[in-house]
């Protein structure tokens, strides 16, 4: 965890492109930090990254705040990305079809290159 009050840490890669680093849970109790990390990271760049890299567990609510990010993205005019997703949440954005809405990469560096 970082020194904020968020436990998403935000970088950023360049001026275009910010990354949120997902770990541990995204679950309904996530929703300020994920709030919080998103208003940070989508600030004055083209495209946001969703690090999942470190994903633990995310439930239906979880899912339900990525629409959310989405929609606030989409509002902004920028690119909400995906990258470190497993093979079982890869599925689960197919049944939901959010691979059909957030860009779905294997690495950060593919996904920043699409920004």
């Amino acid at each position: 965890m970082t020194a904020t009050t968020s436990p998403f840490p935000v970088r950023r890669l360049n001026g275009r492109v910010s990354v949120i680093d997902i770990s541990g849970e995204v679950t309904a109790k996530s929703e300020e930090g994920l709030a919080a990390a998103f208003a940070s990271a989508s600030s004055g760049v083209q495209a946001v990254i969703l690090n999942f890299g470190s994903l633990e567990y995310m439930n239906s609510s979880g899912i339900g705040l990525l629409v959310t990010l989405l929609i606030r993205a989409q509002r902004q005019k920028q690119k909400l990305l995906a990258c470190g997703l497993s093979e079982h949440y890869r599925q689960i954005f197919q049944l939901t079809r959010l691979d059909e809405a957030i860009g779905i990469f294997g690495t950060e560096s593919e996904a920043a290159a699409t920004a």
